[in-house]
């Protein structure tokens, strides 16, 4: 499916019907969204305010890390995470991308130097994720929905890719919960447009359930 036209704000494609869904699916959505990440904000505060302060004992640099994303449209968003690396890994990506993991635009790496002590644990059992509760409240992003990409990885994808930026991106998808780095770059991307086919609120809902039990503790976690 090729695009009509592609600018830094909208994708427009044809034939976009197969993959939109209704105005009622959009608004129960909405509201699960605002009504879970704020309880899960609530409820999980200790664990929030326990790995700040580990992270700030464990290595300097601020507490938490914000990166550009690609959300919905194209529209591009800043993404929060706990740091779980050095404050110069950007800088020192350069000398790394020769052992990288990942098929694609993506590079993962099992033992990155990068890493930190603590990031290992919250990469480990996803705690590093949490804070994008936050982009879910500003409405950047959905507890379900395919994971944001970086727009160099965006700018290298395919069109029929590019599909994955019609819908919000979100917490957890099928990549998250079928395997995550052991499934390569091109069943990732054809996970999140099975994803656009299949959503509804009852496949929202079992993919939450079913990250609270692969995520923590995953060994695919990095």
């Amino acid at each position: 499916m090729e695009p009509v036209r592609v600018d830094s704000n909208y994708i427009y494609f044809k034939n976009e019907t197969e993959y939109r869904k209704g105005r009622g699916y959009t608004i129960v959505k909405l509201i699960i969204d605002t009504i879970g990440a704020f309880f899960g904000l609530v409820c999980l505060s200790p664990i929030l305010i326990i790995t700040a302060l580990a992270i700030k004992i464990d290595s300097k640099g601020p507490v938490i890390f914000s990166q550009r994303r690609v959300g919905k449209n194209g529209k591009e968003f800043k993404m929060y995470k706990f740091r779980s690396m050095v404050v110069n890994a950007e800088e020192l990506l350069g000398d790394l991308k020769e052992r990288n993991e990942m098929s694609g635009p993506m590079f993962k790496m099992k033992d990155d130097p990068r890493i930190t002590r603590v990031g290992r644990f919250i990469r480990k059992t996803s705690i590093d994720e949490l804070p994008q509760l936050f982009n879910v409240l500003k409405g950047n992003m959905s507890l379900v929905g395919p994971r944001p990409n970086l727009p160099r990885e965006v700018d290298q994808f395919s069109s029929y890719q590019k599909l994955k930026l019609l819908a919000k991106p979100g917490l957890t998808c099928y990549w998250q919960v079928m395997g995550r780095n052991e499934i390569d770059f091109d069943e990732w991307m054809e996970l999140d447009i099975k994803y656009l086919k299949d959503r509804n609120l009852w496949v929202d809902i079992k993919l939450i359930f079913r990250t609270f039990f692969v995520l923590f503790g995953d060994k695919n976690a990095r």
